[in-house]
């Protein structure tokens, strides 16, 4: 019996050795992730990581806001797609890829949003194209609500806000919403925990990429970023919809067919009570349309602006 116990506790530290993973100092992820034209900007106390490319007398810029856990890396096919008729700005969010947390760990909307207003009046952004992911969609309709002059026109791919309903979860935020796991999950991450998470969001699991999980994978590691997950999942509250019913901003939505986190009724319901908004089904794909088929959903995005 004793010696039983003795393997399954060395069999137990070896599993633990193989996952264990400490943060890592964002000076060694910089490198990789942010190379020309990425640059870090200090905005209210925190280094924001964002890309400004684009005709710099654009009067328009096209601001991009990612989802939870994602990067400003999600928007390169649209960003490719873009500048060269448009100024295009895309940031790490605070608490994701190498922006980091808020030192006083406050994650909520509103601290995000005056993070945002204060980062646009630092670029001398005085109204934008404001589109939004997942997260980044919520971010957007609720800054177009409580901010109209900022935004001229507004695009939600497969956007927070209504409750989700949501018939799959990734692992990976199963898991940041679990306290007890939660702070398991600050020092171990499989690198297959995160594979199987941006499998899930994906109308078709075959186009994620070894390189585009060692994107994710690194980036969650950027120290600060597994907690401040957790705290934002425990800090965050119901979405205001009812005042989407007065928003008078031209809006796109886009949705992927295939999105079992945010399911298209959601889509539906954005339609439903933006009055001037447009709807584009992309059938086969998932969660996240434009890092999947950048392609086919920033058309869609020309289109409209045109």
């Amino acid at each position: 019996m004793k010696r039983v116990a003795l393997v399954t506790f060395v069999l137990l530290i070896a599993l633990i050795a193989l996952v264990w993973e400490p943060d890592r100092p964002v000076e060694s992820l910089t490198a990789r992730w942010a190379p020309p034209p990425s640059q870090f900007v200090e905005v209210n106390g925190l280094r924001v990581h964002l890309r400004d490319v684009g005709p710099r007398d654009d009067a328009l810029p096209i601001v991009l806001l990612h989802g939870t856990s994602a990067s400003l890396h999600t928007w390169e096919g649209w960003v490719a797609a873009l500048e060269s008729k448009h100024r295009v700005i895309s940031l790490d969010l605070p608490g994701f890829g190498l922006t980091g947390p808020f030192a006083d760990g406050d994650e909520s909307i509103q601290r995000t949003l005056q993070l945002l207003t204060s980062l646009l009046a630092q670029l001398k952004v005085e109204r934008c194209v404001l589109a939004g992911n997942s997260y980044g969609g919520r971010l957007a309709w609720e800054l177009a609500v409580a901010r109209p002059e900022l935004v001229h026109r507004l695009v939600l791919v497969d956007a927070a806000g209504y409750p989700r309903n949501s018939t799959s979860v990734p692992l990976g935020f199963r898991i940041a919403a679990t306290p007890g796991l939660r702070r398991l999950a600050e020092v171990l991450l499989p690198r297959a925990l995160i594979e199987r998470s941006v499998q899930n969001v994906y109308g078709d699991p075959s186009k994620v990429t070894p390189g585009l999980v060692d994107r994710y994978f690194e980036l969650t590691l950027r120290a600060g970023n597994r907690a401040a997950l957790g705290r934002r999942i425990a800090q965050q509250r119901e979405g205001e919809t009812a005042k989407l019913e007065a928003l008078s901003t031209p809006t796109l939505i886009l949705w992927g067919g295939q999105d079992r986190l945010i399911p298209p009724e959601n889509a539906q319901r954005f339609h439903a009570d933006l009055p001037h908004s447009t709807l584009i089904m992309f059938e086969a794909l998932g969660h996240v349309p434009q890092e999947e088929d950048p392609a086919a959903t920033v058309a869609e995005v020309v289109k409209f602006l045109d």
